[in-house]
């Protein structure tokens, strides 16, 4: 009786469709929308310093709009434009073979081993990993000492902080593991046979990736680039941490004005017109987008000209070739397992390197004093901080497996 009635009222329940959509929606309006308003709404006022909100409404103008355009901030939005377009260039180039060789080149198990190396790094904090990277950099550390005295570079050493190629260096280092899991998805979902077909029509190697492997992963190449070059251009922990005055980019200038100017009239319009130049770049790269497919398609009939030529060519040579050239094909999987290795130990040193200075006897974060001792862990266990922190974590953790549990349970009643 009672699965009667609850079936019926189930039944007769009709909500509109979006209703599911409503809290994303909410939350979306409340912390996305609303504070863009807010921006949008102080870049017309005036700065005060007399007020809690150093913003006076009483006057509202453009004058903010009007001192942004200036030679430097001009000069740093250059700076970071640049700067964001080579990333994520770098993050492609970077990321794609390793995700083509966890993709296709692997078993089952070491897909999830080499997802997880590439996410656990994101675990620790991204602050704590930008400020890493000035232990390698540094121009009195160990590797720049060490490469001093291998005689590779002059006795000045590391000359890279305070420079924009600090700034590259980390800031590829910070989001390429957000680019290589939207291409792995891409990968992972094209047909094995699709390019097995291609292969069996004649196509080569080269030409499956271009002609069926690479344009079926563009939806994650796309999404790769738009996780990766709109945060880009907001950054300011890398600028502020490794930059100085010549690494600057757009988002520490932005944050300064909030913070030391305490300007946010021409903070908020420095946001809003970064917001739009943003926007600007990723409509022209869609453009390029859709223009270039046009072109290839005029181009198609010479294209497919030098296919045919080159596919002859290939059955051509096929009929004589020897077979160490056959082994010097098949070395592809391994130079891209080496290429792996090395971007995942490239994605580990900054973690490693912490874990090592946190055994540092000095006081030094970046100069390792050549002593080690465990005297900074025993601060961390001596208060009661870290000790309320483990017992919340052993908390939310016994409270997860209980409801998973219980879910499963419930789960397995019979209907």
């Amino acid at each position: 009786m009672t699965e009667t009635v609850a079936t019926r009222l189930r039944k007769r329940f009709h909500g509109p469709k979006y209703l599911l959509a409503l809290p994303a929606i909410i939350w979306y309006l409340l912390f996305f929308a609303l504070p863009i308003a807010f921006i949008v709404f102080y870049s017309f006022g005036t700065k005060d310093s007399t007020k809690l909100l150093p913003v006076d409404f009483s006057h509202l103008s453009t004058h903010s709009y009007s001192a942004v355009f200036d030679e430097t901030f001009f000069k740093t939005f250059r700076g970071t434009l640049r700067i964001s377009v080579i990333a994520t260039a770098m993050c492609v180039l970077i990321g794609l073979p390793v995700a083509y060789f966890a993709a296709f080149k692997v078993p089952e198990k070491w897909k999830a081993i080499i997802l997880a190396a590439v996410v656990v790094p994101s675990f620790t904090s991204f602050l704590i990993r930008t400020v890493a990277w000035r232990i390698p950099l540094a121009p009195n550390g160990t590797f720049s000492k060490w490469l001093v005295g291998m005689g590779w570079i002059g006795q000045s050493g590391i000359q890279i902080l305070e420079t924009p190629l600090a700034v590259q260096i980390a800031i590829v280092y910070n989001y390429l593991g957000f680019m290589i899991l939207p291409l792995f998805v891409a990968l992972d979902r094209i047909d094995v046979r699709m390019r097995e077909a291609s292969k069996d029509l004649g196509a080569g190697r080269v030409a499956t990736f271009f002609g069926v492997t690479l344009p079926l992963a563009g939806p994650g190449i796309v999404a790769g680039v738009l996780l990766t070059f709109i945060p880009m251009c907001g950054d300011y922990v890398t600028a502020t941490v490794l930059g100085g005055a010549k690494g600057n980019m757009i988002g520490a200038m932005i944050a300064s004005q909030f913070s030391g100017a305490q300007n946010w009239p021409l903070g908020s319009a420095m946001a809003i017109l970064m917001i739009a130049a943003v926007l600007l770049s990723l409509g022209v790269g869609f453009l390029a987008m859709k223009i270039v497919p046009l072109i290839s398609s005029l181009a198609s009939p010479a294209v497919q000209n030098l296919r045919r030529k080159m596919h002859a060519r290939t059955l051509e040579q096929a009929k004589h070739i020897k077979p160490r050239t056959r082994t010097k094909i098949e070395v592809l999987p391994k130079v891209l397992g080496v290429w792996t290795a090395l971007v995942l130990v490239f994605l580990f040193i900054p973690i490693l390197l912490v874990f090592l200075h946190s055994f540092n006897n000095g006081g030094s974060f970046t100069i390792w004093s050549g002593k080690s001792s465990t005297k900074w862990w025993g601060e961390l266990f001596n208060g009661g901080e870290m000790v309320g922190v483990l017992v919340r974590f052993a908390a939310l953790l016994v409270i997860g497996i209980v409801i998973k549990r219980l879910l499963k349970g419930r789960n397995n009643v019979p209907k």
